[in-house]
C-alpha cells in the first residue's frame, strides 16, 4: 500500500509541493500552509485525520466560497 501524500499543490499560487500540512493532536487543529505565497487554512481534526484530509477540506472550502461568489454575481 502506497503512503499518502504529505505535500500538495497550492490552490492559490499553483506551486507544486508547496503546501505542507501539520496536525496538532493536543489542540485538535490541522493546518495547511503554503511556503510560497503564505496562504493558510486550519480546521478541526480527529485521531483519524491525515494530511490529505486537511488539504481536501481546504480545496472544498475554496470551491464553496467560489460558488457563493458566482451565485452573488448573477
Amino acid at each position: 500500500m502506497d503512503k499518502l501524500d504529505t505535500t500538495f499543490t497550492c490552490p492559490f499560487c499553483s506551486h507544486g509541493s508547496s503546501v505542507e500540512c501539520r496536525i496538532d493532536m493536543k489542540n485538535l487543529i490541522g493546518e495547511a500552509n503554503c511556503m510560497i505565497c503564505q496562504e493558510s487554512f486550519s480546521t478541526t481534526v480527529t485521531a483519524l485525520t491525515e494530511a490529505i484530509d486537511i488539504y481536501s477540506e481546504w480545496i472544498d472550502e475554496c470551491e464553496r466560497v467560489n460558488n457563493l461568489e458566482d451565485d452573488d454575481g448573477s
